[in-house]
Formats: C-alpha cells, sequence, structure tokens
C-alpha cells in the first residue's frame, strides 16, 4: 500500500464559509458563557447554589476551549481557510483565546508532523526515554519518571502550559534583548558603527525556550502576551479579580488537560509505530504511528474531529471539516490502522518507554520484567 492509493486530492477543498462558521459558533457560545457567569455571580442565591450553576458552564468553556484550540491547529496547518493572511491571523487571535502563541506552536508542531514515527528524532510531548536510558537511571529517578508521566500530571501541566510557559517565554525575551542590545549599544558606539544601532531582528532570542528562536516567533510571543494579559486586565475589572481567575485557571487547566490527553494517546499506544531513523517510513508514521478516537459524534465536534487522526497525518493540508469524510471515503485502506474507545484511554499511559532493539513503545511494568525484578 502507498500514499497514492489513498484519494485525498477531492478533500483538499477549503471553504471560508466554514471556516467563519466554525470560528463564530466558537466565539460566541464562550462570550456567552462568561456573560452567564457573570449573572450567576449577581444572582442572590446560596453560595453551594451558585456553585453547581457554575460548573456546566465551566465544563462547556473547556470544551470549547479545546474546540478554539483544534481550530488554531488548523489555522497552523493553513487548513482552516482558504488564504494564508487569514489562517495566520485568525490562528493569532486563537491563540490569544487559549493564551499560547499560535506561531511558534504550530512550528513546533510541524517539526512533529514530519518526524511522527520517528522515535530518535521526536519523543512526544513527554520526551520518552529510551529503555536502556531509563535502566541507566537510579531508582529515585525512575520513580521520578513514572510520577511525572502519570495522568494525574496532566493537570499541573496543563495549567504550567497555558498559563505559565508563555509568560515566561516572554519574560525571557524581554531579558534577552535588553541584555544583547546593552552589549551591542557598547559595542557599536565603542567602534563608531551606528548603522547597525537599529537592527533588531538577531537580538530576538529565546534560547531552549520551546518557542523558538526566530524574529517573528518571539515577535507573536510578545504581541500574544499583550494582549493576553490585557484581557485579563479586563475581565477582572468586569468579574472582578477573584471570580475571573479561579474559573479561567479551572477552564484553561482542564482545557489544555484535555488536548494534552489527546495528543498523546494519538500516538502513544499499544503497537505505535516507534521505528529509529534509519528504518524509518513516513507513510507508515502517520497511519501506524497514530491512533484514531473512536468518539461520539458530540464530543467529535469539540474535537474538530482530530479524532480522525491517521488522514490527518497522511495529509495535514485536509481542513477539519473535511476530515471525517476523507476518512470515510479511504476507510477499507485503514484496517491496519489503531482505533482506541474512550475505556482505552487509561491504558496508553504505561507507553512510556521506547524500546529501540524491539522498535516499539513499551511499559515500566515490562522494563521491570526485562531487569528480572517482581511486579
Amino acid at each position: 500500500m502507498r500514499r497514492s492509493d489513498f484519494i485525498i486530492a477531492s478533500f483538499l477543498k477549503r471553504s471560508n464559509t466554514r471556516a467563519t462558521w466554525q470560528v463564530l459558533t466558537t466565539f460566541l457560545p464562550i462570550g456567552g458563557l462568561w456573560c452567564l457567569i457573570s449573572r450567576i455571580d449577581q444572582a442572590s442565591l446560596p453560595f453551594v447554589s451558585k456553585i453547581c450553576a457554575f460548573l456546566p458552564a465551566l465544563v462547556l468553556l473547556a470544551l470549547l476551549s479545546s474546540r478554539a484550540f483544534s481550530l488554531m491547529h488548523d489555522c497552523g496547518h493553513d487548513s482552516l481557510f482558504r488564504w494564508r493572511w487569514l489562517n495566520r491571523a485568525m490562528g493569532f487571535f486563537l491563540g490569544v483565546l487559549n493564551a499560547i502563541p499560535q506561531y511558534p506552536w504550530s512550528r513546533d508542531h510541524a517539526f512533529h508532523h514530519r518526524h511522527n514515527g520517528d522515535w530518535e528524532i521526536y519523543r512526544g510531548p513527554i520526551d520518552v526515554l529510551k529503555l536502556d536510558s531509563y535502566q541507566e537511571l537510579s531508582e529515585g529517578s525512575k520513580l521520578l519518571y513514572a510520577i511525572s508521566r502519570h495522568w494525574l500530571m496532566l493537570f499541573p501541566g496543563g495549567f504550567y502550559y497555558l498559563i505559565i510557559k508563555p509568560r515566561l517565554a516572554l519574560i525571557q525575551a524581554v531579558i534577552n534583548f535588553s541584555w544583547s542590545i546593552s552589549l551591542e549599544l557598547l559595542d557599536h558606539l565603542s567602534n563608531k558603527n551606528f548603522s547597525q544601532l537599529f537592527v533588531f531582528s538577531t537580538r530576538f532570542r529565546l534560547n531552549n525556550s520551546g518557542y523558538g528562536n526566530s524574529f517573528w516567533e518571539v515577535t507573536d510571543v510578545i504581541f500574544n502576551n499583550l494582549l493576553v494579559i490585557t484581557s485579563w486586565i479586563l475581565m477582572s475589572r468586569w468579574l472582578g479579580a477573584g471570580l475571573f481567575f479561579t474559573c479561567y485557571s479551572l477552564i484553561m487547566t482542564a482545557s489544555a488537560a484535555i488536548f494534552i490527553c489527546i495528543f498523546f494517546v494519538q500516538h502513544n499506544f499499544k503497537g505505535s509505530y516507534a521505528n529509529s531513523t534509519e528504518n524509518w517510513s513516513p507513510f507508515l508514521g502517520a497511519l501506524e504511528g497514530s491512533s484514531n478516537l473512536d468518539l461520539p459524534n458530540w464530543l467529535n465536534w469539540f474535537f474538530a474531529d482530530i479524532s480522525f487522526h491517521s488522514m490527518h497525518h497522511l495529509c495535514d493540508r485536509i481542513p477539519n471539516y473535511n476530515l471525517r469524510d476523507c476518512h470515510v471515503y479511504n476507510e477499507a485502506l485503514l484496517k491496519n490502522v489503531t482505533f482506541l474507545k474512550l475505556k482505552d484511554i487509561p491504558k496508553c499511559f504505561s507507553y512510556i518507554l521506547w524500546d529501540e532493539r524491539l522498535q516499539e513503545l513499551t511499559t515500566i511494568k515490562a522494563a521491570k520484567k526485562l531487569e528480572g525484578v517482581s511486579v
């Protein structure tokens, strides 16, 4: 079987109308639910009744935030709207909604697509260890590794991913820029090289930040943060800082946990294609290195059909609103791909080691058996 066997071209057509409808049916409910939270807060209700009234709104906002993230993801692939500039602009604002700089995120995500299934180069969102490297760790380090990759870490990890990390990137950008411009200013003044004083692009660098080091990526980090922090201030003035940040933190933490979980189980699962670079096949990496989620239709709506992940990896230019149809049309060719139900998701969090010799993902339990340790 080859990639050319799949019918893809007819599903690549992008529609500004459908994309706009998807954006509106995401933004408008989010705005309406925040208004509802304000009304509930102003209502003369007992404390317990208010909490019970808040919960459905918070759950829906977390799911809608996940949908916004999925649409932002499509913009990064230039597949939501017909025009590149519109994908770039809408991707930026969807990034602001989710408090994450979209352009650097999409560049990092493109690296994942280029190397999916090549576990020698790309170790997934949690930086999976090689089995040999894990076995060389001390017992304490092994325990720490297992705890840090436990599914419960999705929640503090999600909070860090959306709330803290982009703000740390901004601080680092300001420090790097201030330091480099001070050094260069002194150098240019001493050498009377005034023409280079206002060349800024080389001064925007974020070493080891997870957000890249190009001028445009760091610029996106800065403007994203300016708008995010401004929105926090405005929302705090409207709702009160206590109510807003309590609700916002819960929503963002839950939303991030959801989409990190989805991303993880769509690549870390039993039988996932996990080769080294020498034997790696991009085609098999797309099909057999990606799982497909068997979810209820209403839940797939919130995830913008990213559940049909094998076809998405086979061609990331397919718009999400064509992805399901493309999957169904090519279903006869997808007999060897993995389908996961909701009940299968917890098992995926065991596959956090890469066995380089067997070219497969494995579990800590299996690693202990290899070491001759009783479980």
